[in-house]
């Protein structure tokens, strides 16, 4: 296991008093390591969560060749260009229903969509093109090719086929996936748990009384929300007061329960320094100034085997953080090999100032514009403490570390929210 030190001498010009979000994202990727638990669940279970092994397909999909649409089955060897073609209709091939009889040359069969195509037919003519009267089919000319809308044996999966790779994420998709293949259990690494805690006098938990100098705590509330969407499995350890004794019990119990721990305040230049201290006393913990706003401040490394994530107090900065930080390793230590969503390009529907030298991230709303290209515009006050701005924008405009102003009408890129917040 490498020490905060062994990764810092791993980067090149690394300074953690003037550290840029690229190399911040670096440092953390090298620092975290997956989960290795395990157990098996039913599918109905499964969503969400990180496979921990491949899923060898059983059977090929579809399990025969059949029909992509209702229509009229035939050789399709007896295709000519520019010719119609005129058949006869033999009987009928019901999806579930294996067809017991033999179309020949000059014959065809009306089939439904998902029957199996009996031996020897090759292609479907959709109802729709077809002219019927009677028994007799006829095909214009140039309808098709031969081998249209047949869907063949395996083309999906074949049989012995890695079907979802170890480190897959389970969404809906997969799920289906797995059901076709008659799949009912998978082996899945265990929820992620991650303990959670707030520091500060200032600091009230819903339900006590205001006081003069006094603030609820939101951040729980929201972090919680964003490891629920992720999928880990919270421990709240409420809001702890700025007392040494307090905040080592508060921290030896989550590094006792939980494989990484958040924390919301304690970290910046000039508050009580308790919640440092005990970081540093209990752990191997690196204190960050990042090139970035909202939040600059932030702690990381290990109490015990527990991942730390000091985060600022302010409430934006901190799910700025996690979304820029925090959710990418958790999600690495979740064992997922998911991929980041990319950014987005829009269009700026006003000027934005911006200076070089840091990574910026203001609240926007991202909409199509007349002309249907993408465009964003930032949702009033960019203040740390304004959370009204964060509930009516639908992702964060990235204005880059080397980036400079972006004049009205310029492209910016933009991080979405969707299935983040």
């Amino acid at each position: 296991m490498k020490t905060l030190a062994d990764i810092a001498a791993e980067l090149e010009g690394y300074d953690p008093q003037a550290l840029s979000v690229d190399r911040a994202q670096d440092f953390l990727a090298r620092l975290m390591e997956p989960i290795t638990d395990t157990e098996v669940v039913e599918v109905f279970a499964a969503l969400d969560r990180v496979l921990a092994q491949d899923v060898i397909s059983p059977v090929s999909v579809p399990p025969h060749d059949n029909s992509a649409m209702d229509g009229y089955a035939f050789m399709g060897g007896q295709l000519v260009p520019d010719e119609a073609l005129t058949l006869t209709s033999v009987g009928t091939a019901l999806a579930g229903q294996a067809w017991q009889g033999t179309v020949s040359a000059g014959q065809c069969l009306r089939i439904m969509t998902g029957a199996v195509m009996p031996a020897g037919l090759d292609t479907v003519v959709p109802q729709e093109l077809a002219s019927v009267s009677g028994q007799q089919i006829r095909i214009p000319a140039n309808a098709l090719r031969c081998g249209d809308n047949r869907r063949c044996l395996g083309e999906d999966l074949l049989a012995g086929s890695i079907a979802l790779h170890q480190g897959t994420a389970l969404r809906p998709a997969a799920l289906g996936l797995l059901a076709s293949l008659g799949v009912a259990k998978v082996t899945v690494l265990r929820r992620l748990r991650v303990a959670y805690f707030s520091t500060g006098n200032e600091i009230l938990s819903l339900g006590q009384a205001a006081c003069e100098g006094s603030v609820y705590d939101s951040n729980r509330y929201t972090v919680f929300g964003l490891l629920t969407r992720l999928g880990c499995e919270v421990i709240d350890l409420g809001v702890v007061r700025d007392e040494p004794e307090l905040l080592e019990a508060a921290f030896t119990q989550a590094a006792a329960r939980a494989d990484a721990i958040i924390t919301s305040g304690g970290v910046s230049v000039g508050e009580a320094d308790y919640t440092k201290l005990m970081m540093k006393k209990l752990g191997d913990v690196a204190f960050w100034k990042i090139g970035m706003r909202p939040g600059r401040p932030m702690a990381v490394g290990r109490i015990g085997k527990a991942m730390l994530f000091g985060l600022p107090g302010n409430p934006v900065a901190v799910m700025v953080t996690f979304l820029v930080f925090v959710r990418g390793a958790l999600t690495q230590m979740m064992g997922s090999t998911a991929k980041a969503a990319p950014l987005l390009r829009a269009r700026s529907t006003q000027a934005m100032v911006k200076k070089p030298g840091r990574t910026e991230y203001q609240r926007g709303v991202v909409s199509t514009g007349a002309d249907g290209r993408l465009q964003v515009q930032i949702t009033g006050n960019q203040g740390s403490g304004v959370l009204s701005s964060m509930v009516q924008a639908n992702g964060l405009i990235v204005l880059h570390h080397d980036q400079g102003p972006v004049a009205l009408g310029g492209e910016v890129d933009v991080m979405m929210f969707d299935g983040a917040i």
